[in-house]
């Protein structure tokens, strides 16, 4: 058992050395950052940082807590949401396969409507929906407007 004169000592010491807490901190969310991928622990890693300013610039406990609670989160409500629509926004030639199917051209199987149907979309056969519930009939065409898990809404193909 720890007695309560070590407790006090080591308490002082985390507050005399703040930056060391604060750091600490950082580096222990960065690693879960790693692991995570959701941008929230990076943006409360910041926060850390944050702390760590202001404990070297000799600022109170309190006040380094503060920086690190506002900081991070003015980072998670502002700076996360611009980051993660920039790194949603791949390129052509770096999206996903589902992401590439859209725009494809469908090759009707069966009766296509709101609630049944299947298509031949690149070589393989997906569940088919139609997104305006415009019935598709077997051997036309649609095109593919988004895919929600393994079912893929169509419209008509346009003709020209």
């Amino acid at each position: 058992m720890v007695s309560q004169e070590r407790k006090t000592g080591m308490f002082e010491w985390i507050i005399a050395n703040g930056w060391v807490f604060w750091l600490v901190l950082f580096l222990v969310l960065a690693v879960i950052e790693m692991v995570s991928l959701d941008l929230y622990f990076i943006m409360l890693g910041l926060g850390a940082l944050g702390g760590v300013t202001a404990a070297l610039l000799g600022a109170e406990f309190w006040l380094q807590a503060l920086v690190f609670c506002a900081l991070s989160l003015v980072l998670i409500f502002m700076l996360r949401p611009l980051a993660i629509k920039h790194l949603r926004k791949a390129p052509e030639s770096l999206r996903t396969n589902i992401e590439r199917l859209i725009g494809e051209e469908a090759l009707v199987l069966e009766p296509t409507s709101r609630l049944m149907g299947s298509a031949k979309i690149g070589g393989e056969i997906w569940t088919a929906r139609t997104e305006s519930g415009a019935p598709l009939q077997p051997g036309t065409y649609g095109s593919v407007v988004r895919i929600e898990g393994a079912t893929a809404y169509l419209r008509p193909r346009d003709t020209e």
